[in-house]
C-alpha cells in the first residue's frame, strides 16, 4: 500500500520549504518560485503548480503574486504535520471505503460490518501518527 504520488509530491514540495525556512521565523524573502521548487523536488513545473494551488486552499502554504512572488509556509514546520500535508490532496485518511459514512459494504450481515472496528482502529493508528510528525522533524533527521 502506498500514499498516492501527488500526496509523495506534496510532502517532499512542503519539505522544501520547510528546509528553506529552516526553524526561524517565516520571513516573506525566503519564498521560492514554483520552477525552483520544481527542480529541488524532481516534480514537473505543471504537477507543482497543481499541487501548490491545494497546499494553498488548505492554508500550509502561502502564495505571493509578482516579480517577487512565490510560496513560503503559512506556518512555522513545527506546526505542519504529514497529516495535514496528505489530506490536503487526498482528502481524509481512511484505511477502507467501508469507514465512509454512506457507504454499504454489504457484508450479508444482520449486524454491523465485521471489518468496520479493524478498519476503524487502523485509520486512528495511522492518523495519530501521521499527526506526531511535524516538519521541523523531518528536517532534524
Amino acid at each position: 500500500m502506498h500514499i498516492n504520488l501527488e500526496s509523495d509530491y506534496a510532502v517532499r514540495i512542503v519539505h522544501c520549504l520547510a528546509t528553506e525556512v529552516g526553524s526561524g521565523n517565516l520571513d516573506a524573502d525566503r519564498r521560492l518560485d514554483a520552477q525552483t521548487i520544481a527542480e529541488r523536488t524532481s516534480v514537473s513545473l505543471r504537477f507543482t503548480l497543481k499541487i501548490m494551488r491545494k497546499l494553498v486552499a488548505a492554508g500550509i502554504v502561502k502564495s505571493y503574486k509578482g516579480a517577487r512572488g512565490g510560496y513560503t509556509l503559512s506556518r512555522l514546520p513545527r506546526d505542519i504535520t504529514l497529516r495535514q500535508v496528505i489530506e490536503a490532496v487526498e482528502g481524509p485518511y481512511r484505511f477502507s471505503r467501508c469507514m465512509d459514512g454512506d457507504y454499504s459494504c454489504n457484508c450479508n450481515t444482520t449486524s454491523e460490518c465485521p471489518f468496520r472496528s479493524v478498519f476503524d482502529e487502523v485509520t486512528r493508528l495511522v492518523t495519530n501518527k501521521l499527526d506526531e510528525i511535524s516538519f521541523d522533524t523531518l528536517s532534524a533527521r
